[in-house]
């Protein structure tokens, strides 16, 4: 059940120049939220950005009462949002969207870039939980852009790759060797650039095995109504809010 509620602002932590992770703590019981779920953030502090920020949850702790976001700076909005002070009230809509799904797989590979890591610390623990073996390949341009790879280990294995080099395999991470010879998966799931979930999905085809990608399209109402977030599928167009953000990469007519 979607709900509104005031937040107040428990924690940051600045992860590198442009990122970081904002702990929300409320009054009531937090309900169930699922991989792949987002929440539509008001932004209090900045009377010229009307519409709320579409950010996926990081993590829950519902003994606490908290949510936790990963936000990369993009904006004015998301600028903004990282200069409340702590106690400030924030309004959210939430749980919103579908989620992943994970039911008869044994060996799963999580590709994330950029805010895209965002959806898989829940994800990560969900199949952990499962017990499905779990693989995170992050990528990035430098190694100062892979963060929380200390929380993901928690899950499973992490590996990387870097445009420059600097950590991990060097290139995209479609060029990481973890797609040479034996591939063990039988699950892919993928969120970030929309070249980057393109190409991870062409390679799922390729080896016939199912993709599933998290879509960051813009988003303003979070609800269907604005049609701002539309994306063309095999079943006609279909609102990310709503429909997804969560597709099978097979139904995507990118």
């Amino acid at each position: 059940m979607k709900k509104i509620q005031d937040f107040n602002v428990k924690e940051y932590k600045w992860l590198n120049d442009s990122s970081y992770v904002i702990v929300l703590q409320s009054s009531y019981p937090i309900p169930e939220i699922k991989p792949g779920n987002f929440a539509e953030i008001a932004v209090p502090n900045a009377s010229d950005v009307f519409l709320r920020r579409p950010i996926s949850v990081l993590d829950v702790d519902r003994e606490l009462n908290t949510l936790s976001f990963y936000i990369k700076v993009v904006g004015k909005g998301t600028k903004k949002l990282s200069e409340l002070n702590i106690g400030e009230k924030v309004s959210i809509i939430y749980p919103l969207g579908n989620s992943f799904s994970i039911n008869g797989i044994q060996n799963a590979l999580i590709i994330g870039g950029g805010s895209g890591i965002a959806p898989f610390v829940l994800l990560g623990r969900k199949l952990q939980e499962e017990k499905v073996n779990v693989t995170f390949l992050f990528g990035a341009r430098t190694k100062e852009e892979i963060v929380l790879t200390e929380e993901f280990s928690k899950y499973g294995e992490v590996i990387s790759t870097t445009e420059d080099g600097s950590m991990g395999e060097k290139g995209l991470v479609t060029q990481h060797s973890v797609f040479k010879g034996d591939f063990p998966f039988d699950k892919i799931y993928t969120c970030g650039p929309d070249p980057m979930m393109k190409a991870v999905a062409k390679i799922a085809l390729q080896k016939n095995i199912d993709c599933e990608a998290s879509l960051e399209n813009m988003m303003a109402c979070g609800f269907g109504a604005c049609l701002c977030c539309v994306t063309e599928t095999t079943s006609g167009n279909l609102c990310v809010c709503t429909d997804g953000p969560v597709f099978n990469s097979k139904v995507l007519k990118w």
